[in-house]
């Protein structure tokens, strides 16, 4: 490996709410990166370790409905933290790029948002857990709570997130359009309700603009 090689490497993410296809347009990002030759690994939060995904059953099962929202947010960035450490930062470091369905801005819109912990309380752990590692670039797939509600119905039982109420996923949506509009150059919004050949075109847009701009 070169330092030219790790200095290449890019961090991606993928956001957004229930129901707005984040699994689907995952797959085209992949086809996007695998066409350009790229190296990359794919991954999702929480879990990616098996320490990870012990975690992640805790925290989307029903069996610890009720959990503090204190215990809830410290489980997601032990879980981070435990990622960070055995997969994310070695790749990178190998030269690899990092494909991964969600990060710490879901923590700012579920438990920030959603359960109203205090964003200054996130960013003491941010900055503990991740110190300078942050995505280079985060696709926030957008659309009305109702429209991603409906389509999540139809896909499988619902989570211990998903059996949440309106209001939780209003505050949701809110606090990752906020996050949107205060980090533009990283953060690019999709809008999720459309078609899926119409988000996927705004996808493949927002990520050819990347490749250009990484490569100059």
């Amino acid at each position: 490996m070169t330092s030219n090689q790790a200095e290449a490497a890019k961090f991606i993410t993928l956001e957004g709410s229930e129901g707005v296809g984040k699994t689907t347009n995952l797959e085209h990002i992949k086809s996007l990166l695998t066409e350009q030759g790229i190296d990359y690994i794919v991954t999702r939060e929480p879990g990616g370790t098996e320490l990870g995904e012990q975690l992640r059953a805790l925290l989307l099962g029903h069996k610890h409905d009720g959990m503090a929202d204190e215990t809830e947010l410290l489980m997601m960035f032990a879980s981070r933290a435990e990622h960070l450490d055995k997969v994310i930062k070695p790749a990178l470091e190998k030269g690899q790029w990092v494909l991964c369905d969600r990060f710490t801005d879901a923590t700012y819109a579920y438990q920030g948002g959603g359960r109203g912990i205090d964003f200054s309380r996130i960013e003491i752990l941010e900055n503990y857990v991740q110190g300078d590692c942050h995505p280079d670039l985060t696709l926030l797939l957008d659309a009305p709570i109702e429209v991603g509600r409906e389509r999540a119905t139809k896909r499988s039982a619902p989570d211990r997130f998903e059996k949440e109420q309106v209001e939780f996923f209003n505050k949701v949506r809110s606090a990752y359009l906020s996050r949107a509009e205060n980090d533009p150059a990283r953060m690019k919004v999709i809008n999720a309700a459309l078609d899926l050949e119409s988000v996927k075109s705004q996808i493949t847009e927002q990520i050819k603009t990347f490749f250009t701009q990484s490569d100059s």
